[in-house]
């Protein structure tokens, strides 16, 4: 590492308030760290410690500059702990945390070909909302969140985002999959299918036909989107989802995505996060490869 013995230096004296303590510490004569400090100085132009009868304290420049020590030292020792991982197969235990419908859907195709590439790591689904995920994801308990509208976070990073905003969701062989957009008002000619009144997605949903004039019944309420995707496949019902949720199915030919025309939906943005300044596994950033590869192949359907 560049410095990394006078960084040493600077930082243990500023640590300790004092050059002999630091070189008690650091095993080196209280003249060779001060010899170090008096050059960076002269480099400087202006002293970084104050020499007073007690010891040593920072100056303002001091304080800048041990800031910048700090920062150096730590992402040095993160850069050869990333570099140390690449040395090994990724292994250990990936956990990704995600909301109902995208845990069945396009978080299963991921750890299936990731599994199928990396039998060594095991993964761990957890289905959660989005701001139990914030929670989870900001503390470590999950490597990974998938979600809708994640409150903003200076804790998280955002590996992954795009706006996927609902449309509607019918079998393959129903009437409305012929068009490539449907109009609002062809959907309720047709049974209905809305998210419980609990969940945000309703409120999506119901504010979608009413700025479109349209007042409507749906025919089922359910907190369930393994049930809203059943009971689209089943007859003639009309779902409203995100494309994401039901990649698998659309995939295999048993449900088709149709946007609406003129859309009145409001943004519905998608994103996989994890922690922000943190050291993570080889195994949790290669998984978040291949879920950025399947949320791509998904925008591609």
């Amino acid at each position: 590492m560049l410095h990394s013995r006078l960084m040493n230096y600077v930082d243990q004296v500023a640590r300790l308030g004092s050059i002999r303590a630091a070189g008690a510490r650091l095993h080196v004569a209280p003249s060779a760290i001060n010899r170090q400090i008096l050059m960076l100085e002269g480099e400087l132009g202006e002293p970084i410690f104050d020499r007073l009868p007690r010891g040593m304290r920072l100056t303002p420049a001091g304080e800048v500059l041990v800031t910048h020590i700090r920062q150096t030292m730590q992402q040095y020792r993160e850069t050869v702990t990333e570099m140390n991982s690449l040395k090994s197969l990724p292994q250990g235990e990936v956990v990704i945390a995600a909301m109902t419908g995208l845990v069945s859907s396009i978080v299963a195709v991921a750890a299936v070909r990731f599994h199928a590439r990396h039998p060594e790591v095991r993964i761990s689904i957890r289905t959660m909302s989005a701001r139990e995920m914030l929670q989870a994801v900001a503390t470590s308990e999950a490597d990974l969140g998938l979600g809708f509208n994640i409150p903003e976070s200076g804790q998280l990073s955002v590996c992954w985002q795009r706006d996927a905003r609902l449309g509607a969701v019918v079998a393959a062989q129903h009437p409305l999959a012929r068009l490539k957009s449907i109009p609002m008002e062809l959907c309720a000619n047709y049974p209905l299918v809305f998210a419980d009144r609990s969940m945000v997605m309703h409120g999506i949903i119901a504010d979608a036909f009413v700025n479109a004039g349209l007042d409507v019944e749906p025919a089922f309420h359910t907190t369930s989107i393994e049930t809203m995707k059943r009971l689209a496949s089943a007859g003639t019902a009309v779902a409203f989802l995100s494309q994401y949720d039901i990649a698998d199915e659309q995939r295999s030919g048993r449900l088709a995505f149709r946007p609406i025309s003129a859309s009145t939906f409001s943004e519905n943005v998608l994103s996989l996060v994890r922690r922000e300044r943190h050291v993570h596994s080889l195994a949790s950033k290669l998984f978040a490869d291949e879920m950025m590869a399947a949320l791509e192949s998904g925008d591609r359907l």
